[in-house]
């Protein structure tokens, strides 16, 4: 969907203009590319970076550079929950934001190394390109602050696609207070 957005977005029709193959399995999508099915292929790391290390293809593009800031990750919680556990919310909140604060204050050698653990299958050479890759990018928000425009950008995509048929209020669905009493 925002590979989609992002071709009409740069006026080209994905339905008209290119041909875009859909019915390969996403975790089977960075083989066929290099069996030679299709000019270009939209990947997720390690995929990406694995492509480029074996010479069968090149990052060409960022879809979260080309996209703007999507949310794709966001947690959420009742609110019966959040009302009885305010202190576990901003607990959570604080720590993701130590994690957040960390990233903007260590180099993608010392991140990378850091969160090596948690990629068992990947080496930490292709753990620190990715890493770096996403540095240079300014890939991750300094802050967990769920911003009105994100929001937005993320029904427009969802809509566009035809996920979507009625926008859902930001107002009445984000609860910023947890993430910008985290900042401080």
């Amino acid at each position: 969907m925002v590979f989609e957005y992002i071709l009409n977005k740069n006026n080209i029709d994905p339905a008209k203009d290119v041909r875009i193959n859909q019915s390969i399995d996403f975790g089977s999508t960075a083989a066929a590319f290099s069996e030679g099915q299709g000019d270009f292929t939209v990947e997720f790391e390690p995929g990406a970076t694995s492509l480029e290390k074996e010479g069968k293809g090149y990052v060409v593009a960022s879809l979260g550079t080309d996209s703007g800031y999507v949310p794709y990750t966001a947690f959420s919680a009742k609110q019966s929950y959040i009302e009885k556990n305010p202190e576990i919310i901003q607990g959570f909140t604080n720590a993701l934001q130590k994690g957040m604060d960390y990233v903007q204050s260590h180099t993608p050698e010392e991140i990378a190394a850091v969160i090596a653990p948690q990629f068992k299958e990947t080496d930490l050479d292709t753990i620190t390109t990715i890493v770096t890759r996403y540095y240079d990018q300014d890939t991750w928000k300094s802050d967990l602050i769920f911003e009105k425009e994100s929001f937005e950008l993320l029904q427009d995509i969802l809509e566009e696609a035809g996920e979507l048929t009625e926008r859902a209020p930001y107002e009445e669905l984000v609860i910023k207070d947890y993430a910008e009493k985290s900042v401080k």
